[in-house]
């Protein structure tokens, strides 16, 4: 920094960048002073820098997402980094939605937290596509892999990712790289600071609505335990609101209710909240109702619902019947179908 002006542009990071991705030129530990050196300056925060950067990953990928351009396609997904491990949530409201929502989750393995969603999803048998690959898996609910489906250059990156003990500018990218170029999102950040910059970088990328949400704790989710502040994008228009699970009609939970496990742990809990039918464990209550509120935003985003209540009954709904556990069995086999064709 000199003054008020910053001497590190995204022209400066796209060429740093390029000599990271680059086999063999850049040292490990050059390569962890570097992320480190963004989160100390905020950089990694800097969404001038993320939309730079959205471009280089994103653009090459047009085309390739099997018409889903066409489609009201929605997505949810948190930054990550807000240090609070909980149960992984908006994989589960995102399994939850086949309420007639089109959902094509853009999820990866966790690098600040002991499970993410792609993590989760593949001791669940469940694997990711390529973005081509979704075009054959005639599904409501996909999930993308990043590393998969934008560049290798992605996986190169994540074992410096993993060790570092703070999240990183990829942690903010990765909610706004999603190929299928969704038209919603609820998109959840660990601070308020990000809610109005973000809601307004969606809007550029071409989302029509959406709910950008940060827990009172500092959760990247809706949360169960009182106040989230809400940034909701409705064709352009950014507005800010408070919510809270009376809304939604649910009871307040503690976070510690809600915390998350190892990957064996989350899967397991994952299906025995889709398996139970209307006998769900009331020990699993508060993480039932942690998903509901999520799911349920999402749906009321992706114009299914009509406010939060009905979004909450209709995802509750999708569990009791065993909808969401079929959509689950289908796109395990047509997605696994679907990679084999790749």
């Amino acid at each position: 920094m000199e003054g008020n002006t910053r001497v590190f542009s995204p022209d400066d990071l796209r060429l740093a960048l390029g000599l990271i991705f680059t086999p063999d030129v850049v040292q490990p530990v050059q390569i962890g002073s570097f992320l480190t050196a963004l989160h100390i300056e905020h950089l990694e925060s800097d969404l001038n820098i993320s939309r730079q950067l959205r471009r280089s990953f994103v653009d090459g990928t047009k085309g390739n997402g099997g018409g889903c351009e066409t489609d009201f396609v929605v997505d949810i997904v948190g930054t990550g980094g807000d240090g609070h491990n909980t149960f992984n949530v908006s994989t589960t409201a995102h399994r939850r939605c086949r309420a007639g929502a089109r959902v094509i989750k853009h999820g990866s393995r966790a690098s600040t937290s002991s499970s993410g969603s792609a993590t989760c999803c593949n001791r669940l048998d469940v694997c990711s596509l390529h973005p081509r690959g979704h075009a054959h898996a005639h599904t409501r609910i996909p999930l993308l892999h990043p590393r998969a489906s934008l560049s290798p250059a992605l996986a190169m990156i994540a074992p410096y990712r993993k060790a570092l003990p703070h999240r990183t500018m990829f942690n903010v990218l990765g909610p706004l790289i999603n190929p299928a170029f969704p038209k919603g999102m609820v998109l959840g950040v660990a601070e308020p600071a990000l809610g109005p910059p973000f809601a307004h970088s969606l809007s550029d990328g071409g989302v029509q609505r959406a709910l950008v949400v940060c827990g009172a704790e500092g959760l990247d989710e809706i949360s169960c335990a009182g106040e989230t502040h809400a940034w909701e994008l409705v064709d352009g228009n950014v507005t800010e609101k408070t919510l809270h699970p009376e809304q939604f009609g649910l009871a307040v939970h503690p976070l510690s209710a809600v915390a998350g496990g190892t990957p064996e742990e989350n899967a397991e809990t994952f299906k025995l909240l889709l398996m139970s039918g209307d006998k769900i464990p009331e020990r699993l209550t508060p993480v039932l109702h942690f998903v509901l509120m999520n799911a349920s935003a999402l749906l009321v985003v992706a114009g299914v619902a009509h406010d939060f209540k009905d979004g909450v009954q209709k995802a509750l709904k999708s569990i009791t019947s065993g909808a969401a556990w079929r959509a689950l069995e289908e796109f395990r086999e047509t997605g696994k179908a679907a990679v084999r064709q790749i």
